[in-house]
């Protein structure tokens, strides 16, 4: 199985791949729910972290937190 990193790097730098057609689900550690959020939010990816912007804020997620990758409605990546 493909690791999460090497997935959204692929996401990342393929071409023939549509970024507005991924969404990804991560566990957040307050609410303890799945979050998602758009492939176009990520900023960086630094180590093991993605780092995103939402409402003027920066946050980085684990790596390890991502849960899922949906291609529109498919689930193409699966923890």
């Amino acid at each position: 199985m493909i690791t999460v990193k090497d997935f959204l790097n692929k996401i990342k730098w393929d071409k023939n791949l549509n970024k507005d057609d991924f969404t990804i689900y991560y566990l957040d550690n307050i609410s303890k729910k799945l979050v998602a959020l758009s492939f176009n939010e990520i900023i960086k990816f630094e180590g093991n972290f993605i780092l995103i912007e939402r409402d003027d804020e920066e946050t980085f997620i684990p790596m390890h937190r991502i849960r899922e990758v949906k291609e529109k409605d498919k689930v193409v990546w699966k923890r």
